[in-house]
């Protein structure tokens, strides 16, 4: 028995080394789940950020867009009063008007 096991056990120690079968599948199914669960969260997250930052005014198409801003100011003078509807209305569209021919 004793011989049997002084040459049995080298052998398994060298084939199954200090995890057993070997890393496996394991090896390549981690890294491969973490990559994917990232990509989930910029996929998921980023258009949110995205969408907010162009809702806020930040972007060619948003509030803080030199277009954006000006028709932002002329609604809010037409608000207070300090401008008419017919005036506004033919201020917007020579803003409307320039910002199309610009972009």
């Amino acid at each position: 028995m004793s011989s049997t096991l002084a040459i049995a056990a080298p052998a398994v120690a060298a084939h199954f080394g200090p995890w057993g079968w070997g890393p496996g599948p394991w090896l390549l199914l981690i890294p491969l789940f973490w990559i994917i669960v990232l990509g989930i969260f910029f996929a998921v997250f980023g258009r949110r950020w995205r969408r907010s930052a162009r809702e806020n005014g930040y972007g060619p198409y948003g509030r803080a867009s030199a277009s954006g801003q000006a028709e932002v100011t002329l609604a809010e003078r037409f608000a207070k009063g300090d401008i008419d509807e017919v005036e506004y209305r033919a201020r917007l569209e020579v803003l409307r008007a320039n910002a199309a021919r610009s972009s």
